[in-house]
């Protein structure tokens, strides 16, 4: 059953403002979870799994850490590199929450019988490789004054291309006021992407707070990916930029949480994640595709696309990981480069004409930078061990 959601205000270590609280829930059914999942019924994944689940391909998760001991992802997390070297810690509470909700959306293969419970990834025969570049919320204030930018994030990237990663998943971004472009990072990408490396990173979550340029999303070559809800509308805090290539779900979507519970959360941040498993599907049946041809063929297929064909706001539209597996079988590798953006590169482009944001073609189917991850707002929704049921409550945890 659901558990009743409670709200309390609190603020987001280096990100945005948002909030959660546990409250005890019943154990879960058989599917309870996975009934909940709407964003796999929309991108139409048991049709997808027919033709691969992503095995044999790696997705860098750069993000807080990635609990390897969850139910869901056992087996499928590799050792973790930390470029952060402090902070939070394995089994303390504040340690790898947002990043294990990430690696869950993207290759989660649930548990018990069958795997019918928990979560279920878009790709849940990839492996995960943590990368750790940037703090929890709730890492001690200590520790998050001596956080800064710096080279993390670069050096992650990099890393992640050196060390067998196809796709590398950003689930974070510095949209700030004072954001700008860091060389070492778009130079990090561009290296990414010269050694066939998938980018993708989340738009933002700037759509009600004046849109500002979110990086790294902004970098030629990467997938930049903007939040719809399960209607296909645009989420209102997601970034409108025109850097937008595709959109995928960011709101209400079920995470998994190091503490073996599962949450609802929303962001352009999941919807990174979705995209990124979308990817790693492509790289699974067809290895030799590059990055460019990658974009460009969720880019090509995606569903209930804007008026004119895209806008700032869904890019090109929903993926649709069915079709472009399919479009995929009739393309060969090809020597397609990520081409700079030019004067436009810093600057916002025009929108298309007025958009349709109410599609119904599926319905029902950054501590280290500011701006452009999940934002847990919900509460628990079920424990994932039967025998915890009736337990305490906790209260308190913000992402």
């Amino acid at each position: 059953m659901r558990a009743v959601i409670t709200r309390r205000s609190g603020a987001l270590s280096v990100l945005l403002a948002a909030s959660l609280a546990l409250v005890p829930a019943t154990a879960a059914h058989a599917d309870g979870i996975r009934a909940q999942q709407w964003a796999l019924d929309a991108m139409h994944t048991q049709q997808a799994w027919r033709v691969t689940k992503g095995k044999g391909v790696t997705v860098a998760v750069l993000d807080t850490g990635v609990e390897s001991d969850h139910p869901d992802l056992v087996g499928n997390v590799l050792p973790t590199k930390d470029f952060i070297g402090f902070g939070a810690r394995p089994g303390d509470r504040t340690w790898a929450r947002h990043g294990t909700a990430m690696a869950g959306i993207i290759a989660g293969h649930g548990h018990g019988p069958g795997d019918t419970d928990g979560v279920m990834g878009i790709a849940p025969e990839a492996k995960i490789l943590p990368v750790r570049v940037i703090l929890e919320d709730g890492d001690s204030a200590r520790a998050r004054a001596r956080t800064t930018r710096g080279n993390a994030l670069a050096d992650g990237i990099r890393w992640a291309a050196d060390h067998g990663a196809d796709v590398i998943n950003l689930s974070l971004g510095d949209d700030s006021d004072s954001a700008h472009p860091e060389p070492a990072e778009d130079e990090a990408v561009q290296y990414a992407l010269s050694k066939g490396t998938v980018v993708v990173a989340s738009a933002g979550n700037g759509g009600d707070k004046g849109d500002h340029i979110s990086y790294p999303a902004a970098y030629p070559g990467v997938i930049a990916a903007t939040a719809v809800d399960r209607y296909g509308t645009r989420a209102d805090f997601s970034t409108r930029r025109w850097y937008a290539a595709v959109s995928a779900p960011g709101v209400d979507i079920v995470i998994a949480d190091p503490d073996h519970r599962y949450y609802e959360g929303w962001g352009t941040s999941a919807a990174s994640a979705f995209v990124s498993g979308a990817a790693a599907l492509i790289k699974a049946a067809h290895p030799r595709l590059t990055p460019a041809q990658i974009k460009k063929l969720l880019e090509d297929t995606a569903r209930n696309a804007p008026v004119g064909g895209r806008d700032d706001s869904r890019g090109f539209g929903m993926i649709d990981p069915v079709a472009a597996l399919k479009a995929a079988d009739r393309l060969e590798p090809q020597g397609l480069h990520a081409v700079a953006y030019g004067e436009r590169y810093f600057g916002p482009g025009p929108d298309t004409a007025e958009s349709d944001d109410t599609a119904s073609g599926w319905a029902g189917p950054l501590a280290g930078s500011v701006g452009g991850v999940l934002l847990v707002v919900a509460v628990v929704l079920w424990r994932a061990r039967r025998e915890d049921a009736g337990g305490d409550g906790e209260a308190g945890f913000r992402r």
